[in-house]
């Protein structure tokens, strides 16, 4: 098991505003740019959410899969069951191909690598997760440097499993977290950027209906 510090920062719920950032149409489903700082489904005592704007555009969208609040980038929402199924499906078997750009405090000592660690929630502070190999579920990260700054990293990183914070986690555990990231980074790293510095940036899945393969971009927004 990792032992790192607890961090205990003020937190208050404050997501931006503004119209939908609709990526892509079809009669299967609707992509959409998350902003950073949204919830995607509504939290305890905070309904403004993806999911709850989204209705507001089209009322029968279904929520397939999640984006940490603090994280942006591309979320697919189907717009039938039988689209629900085909794309659940999809990342359920780990068909589909998830890219994120990151920026990481420090530089990695390779240029790529392969982080295979177990992920548990850590119960005691929630949201946060730890590395448990005893109760830990499989996760696995693959990563690679696509540019090099003074003090900062940006790297690529592609999720073969979809662990909750799975990516901030495992950036932790290689010594360079994401710069900006609340729960996980010191002071000095998190305090070096308003937002965190992970966004989705590609997903590649199959059509619902006649199984082609697609892909779809959203530009880094740091």
């Amino acid at each position: 098991m990792y032992d790192f510090p607890v961090y205990t920062r003020p937190f208050l719920y404050a997501p931006p505003k503004g119209p939908l950032s609709i990526i892509a149409e079809t009669e299967d489903y609707v992509l959409v740019d998350k902003p950073a700082g949204l919830l995607s489904v509504p939290g305890k005592s905070e309904p403004d959410c993806l999911e709850a704007r989204i209705h507001s555009y089209c009322q029968d969208a279904l929520t397939i899969h999640r984006l940490d609040m603090a994280t942006s980038g591309l979320m697919i929402f189907a717009k039938s069951k039988h689209a629900q199924r085909h794309l659940g499906l999809q990342f359920e078997n780990r068909q589909i191909l998830k890219t994120y750009m990151a920026d990481i405090a420090g530089r990695p000592a390779a240029q790529s690598g392969r982080i295979n660690l177990p992920i548990w929630t850590d119960w005691p502070h929630r949201p946060r997760q730890m590395i448990d190999f005893e109760k830990g579920r499989r996760a696995v990260t693959d990563w690679v440097v696509t540019d090099t700054k003074t003090e900062k990293t940006r790297i690529s990183l592609h999720p073969v499993t979809g662990r909750s914070h799975q990516l901030r986690l495992h950036m932790l555990c290689l010594g360079h977290p994401i710069i900006g990231d609340q729960l996980y980074a010191s002071d000095e790293v998190f305090q070096q950027s308003q937002r965190l510095h992970l966004h989705a940036c590609s997903l590649k899945f199959r059509e619902p209906t006649g199984g082609s393969w697609v892909e779809f971009k959203s530009p880094c927004p740091f």
